[in-house]
């Protein structure tokens, strides 16, 4: 059955090539769409003959008259599935329009089938995403949740390895058929978007990590090369069927951290991060404020301290990374110990500044 929304894009499509009047009726004869707005909702009895008769149904000049709503013009059926779908038809002098007809019947024929296919690839889209979420929430699965898989087709009974990306950029679905076409290794592995700027894959059996690196970097280099998109990825270890859940939330540690460089993380590489995941984000603010809110809105403070970080404490080397006097480094770090009350020089100070400055950066 024709629907008003698709035969309004007919209408539209195919005014840009043909420039004819045009009408888009269901199989009762009630016009659904036109060029003619005026058109809409009313009755033409040409489209319902067309329908009965299942064939073109030419309307002229003389014969016009005795039938309701009608203009002078050819009528085809849209066939669907072997079914009749609607009419479509071309007003004008039949023996005029007669060279547009049959094109214009194939072109709705086409757009109607390309429409169905997309909006059914969309519903298996959804019903995976769906699907998936509950499958990395949760352990316990229901006779529910495992019939639908069987109608997916997902395989429960293999070893799954979650890797999650991040995309710099939307993702939309065009984007996550292509990777599905390029990167599917087998009919095992699945692909789901997740949010506007996410993808899930779940990788099928266990493979080497030298392996899911090289399968990673690959991905990232077709964002990079085809979209010009920068793609994080976070991967988390090997898991039992009824242990994704736990793959899942170590490939999200594993993002945290490699959104930050823009890189591919494994979770079992995480050491010091693996910790500071769990911690709640209160804690974490409370952290900054005990410790470095005295000098969080001076810049300049904030860099030499992290540039200090970063050169493993060895003032020369940091004076010479921030373009400054070696003078004017010790006057700032003295400057932060006071405002802060920390030595610069204390292990344990030092791992107070470091830990700051990572729940600041978050």
């Amino acid at each position: 059955m024709m629907i008003a929304s698709l035969a309004d894009s007919i209408i539209s499509e195919i005014n840009h090539l043909i420039h004819e009047d045009l009408i888009v009726a269901d199989t009762s004869g009630m016009i659904i769409a036109s060029t003619d707005k005026n058109r809409v909702n009313t009755f033409h009895e040409g489209a319902l003959i067309c329908t009965q008769k299942k064939q073109k149904f030419i309307i002229t000049q003389e014969n016009q008259a005795p039938l309701k709503g009608v203009k002078a013009g050819i009528n085809l059926p849209i066939l669907f599935q072997n079914q009749i779908a609607g009419v479509i038809g071309i007003t004008g002098n039949p023996e005029r329009v007669s060279a547009y007809a049959e094109i214009l019947k194939r072109m709705t024929e086409l757009m109607m089938n390309e429409r169905y296919y997309s909006e059914q690839l969309e519903w298996q889209a959804r019903a995976l995403e769906a699907f998936v979420f509950d499958w990395v929430q949760k352990s316990d699965w229901s006779e529910e949740f495992i019939h639908q898989a069987e109608l997916i087709g997902i395989d429960l009974s293999i070893e799954r390895q979650v890797l999650i990306g991040h995309c710099s950029d939307v993702m939309n679905n065009k984007m996550l058929k292509d990777l599905m076409e390029n990167f599917s290794q087998d009919n095992k592995d699945v692909f789901v978007r997740w949010g506007n700027d996410r993808f899930i894959i779940l990788q099928a059996d266990q493979k080497t990590k030298e392996r899911t690196l090289h399968f990673a970097k690959q991905i990232s280099r077709h964002f990079k090369t085809r979209y010009q998109v920068n793609a994080s990825i976070g991967i988390g270890q090997p898991a039992s069927p009824r242990m994704v859940h736990q793959s899942f939330h170590e490939a999200e540690r594993a993002l945290s951290t490699a959104k930050k460089s823009g890189a591919i993380i494994f979770d079992d590489d995480l050491r010091l991060e693996m910790l500071l995941k769990d911690i709640k984000k209160e804690t974490k603010v409370e952290f900054i404020r005990r410790t470095i809110s005295q000098v969080m809105n001076d810049q300049e403070l904030i860099k030499t301290v992290k540039t200090f970080l970063r050169q493993n404490q060895a003032f020369k080397a940091t004076a010479d990374a921030l373009h400054i006097h070696i003078n004017t480094l010790h006057y700032r770090i003295k400057r932060v110990e006071e405002l802060t009350g920390l030595n610069l020089r204390h292990t344990e100070d030092l791992l107070i500044f470091h830990l700051a400055f990572l729940f600041l950066d978050e």
